[in-house]
């Protein structure tokens, strides 16, 4: 296993220090989708490589009662490595704990079928989703259980 550059070691510990912070705020409510569908929600996904319980906060859109997140950082994000390995996962919005399980919209992946999405989360994730990896964008949909 290769060590990583420094300037990836600063950003990991940039974001780690910041979750740390903001985590525990943000699983309480504050900052969620409410009157707009995009705030701060908690994803905890389980560790590809640990197995363990992994948090963090991150801006999400709710859709038909699912959950949109992206990310340009692509498999660079670790909740996205770890929801591509284990796609169920808990997430927490305005307070409240919920469980679902996630679409991945990679432009290295091929599209998945989203016949169980919702009809207006379903559009969104059809015709917005898949251009938008095309500029290198990578995205979750995380549909409730």
């Amino acid at each position: 296993m290769s060590t990583p550059a420094p300037a990836q070691r600063i950003e990991a510990d940039f974001f780690r220090a910041l979750n740390a912070l903001v985590e525990p705020v943000v699983r309480a409510g504050c900052g969620s989708p409410g009157l707009l569908p995009t705030g701060l929600i908690v994803l905890e996904t389980t560790g590809a490589k640990s197995g363990q319980p992994r948090r963090v906060p991150l801006l999400a859109t709710v859709f038909d009662g699912c959950v949109f997140i992206g990310t340009v950082r692509g498999a660079r994000s670790l909740w996205v490595r770890n929801l591509v390995a284990e796609p169920r996962a808990r997430y927490w919005v305005a307070g409240r704990e919920y469980r679902g399980l996630a679409q991945i919209f990679d432009p290295a992946r091929p599209l998945p079928v989203t016949d169980g999405l919702p009809p207006f989360a379903r559009a969104v994730a059809d015709g917005l989703l898949p251009p938008a990896t095309l500029c290198g964008w990578t995205f979750a949909v995380i549909v409730p259980e």
